[in-house]
């Protein structure tokens, strides 16, 4: 049996060999930097108590049609989220895995599923990460009337924390004066404006065509199985590209055979493989 030691080990020369870096991560990434992961009801309602009080869960609040049936809730929620990504600071894992990228000959793209903004925040080039379920920092309309997407700079939501309601005016679109709403993919969305993350997948598509021949290494981070498309996608570029898959989990660290896999959070696991990097080769244990 591979003890963690020695995969911490085998990873960091992995990571150390690659030519180029694919980073896929999820919401278990934030957990360090101090971000709620959702992860089931209970987590969820321990974040937004009166949301329990009414019984709704992360799958029904994170639903398009509160825009329309209820803006006041649907920004209630929508704005404490754009406060909390616009305050937290990204914790030193975000830098650790920034410089490994840095350092390689053919760089390194994101892929995550994240809507914070955090990578950006880390330093991480815009035109290097695609953000697979858009952003909460881009807006567009709730109709939508058209494919605009704009920022959220200068958008302050007032939110009563005793029933995460928003109070006063509410962004709208500049363009039909409609109720603005996240450039987020919510579940049972047919309105979300997809126009910004298929011009991101185009700038990951050409970033593989320039690495195909390199060596790679795939570093996923707190990826989870309840939505797992940050999952598939490592497993797809394992598959295709030969890739190295370093897969980072406090739960769900499985993955298939010739997987890294690393059970714990991120801040602890890539500090592991940051000190083992660092270590003299003679160096005995």
């Amino acid at each position: 049996m591979v003890v963690k030691q020695d995969r911490i080990e085998i990873a960091a020369k992995k990571i150390g060999g690659a030519e180029a870096i694919f980073v896929t991560a999820g919401a278990g990434i934030g957990v360090d930097s101090g971000l709620p992961d959702f992860r089931g009801d209970e987590g969820f309602w321990k974040a937004y108590p009166p949301l329990a009080q009414l019984g709704l869960s992360f799958v029904e609040m994170a639903n398009p049609r509160w825009f329309e049936e209820d803006p006041e809730l649907a920004w209630g929620f929508y704005g404490h989220r754009l406060d909390l990504y616009r305050t937290t600071i990204p914790h030193p894992g975000f830098e650790l895995i920034r410089r490994w990228v840095e350092s390689k000959p053919g760089g390194g793209f994101v892929f995550t599923s994240n809507v914070d903004g955090q990578f950006q925040k880390a330093g991480f080039p815009e035109d290097c990460i695609l953000e697979c379920h858009g952003s909460l920092l881009h807006l567009q309309c709730s109709r939508p009337c058209s494919n605009r997407i704009w920022s959220s700079d200068g958008v302050d939501i007032e939110v009563d924390k005793s029933t995460f309601r928003a109070n006063g005016d509410l962004p709208v679109c500049p363009s039909c004066h409609a109720v603005a709403r996240p450039n987020v993919l919510l579940f049972g969305d047919g309105g979300w404006v997809p126009n910004r993350a298929d011009e991101q997948e185009k700038r990951l598509r050409s970033w593989f065509e320039s690495v195909r021949e390199s060596r790679l290494v795939v570093i996923e981070i707190g990826a989870g199985t309840a939505v797992p498309t940050v999952r598939w996608q490592s497993e797809e570029v394992q598959n295709l590209a030969g890739a190295t898959l370093v897969r980072i989990n406090p739960r769900d660290f499985q993955g298939p055979p010739g997987t890294l896999s690393l059970a714990g959070g991120a801040v602890e696991v890539l500090e592991s493989i940051e000190r083992e990097s660092n270590r003299p080769e003679d160096e005995t244990e």
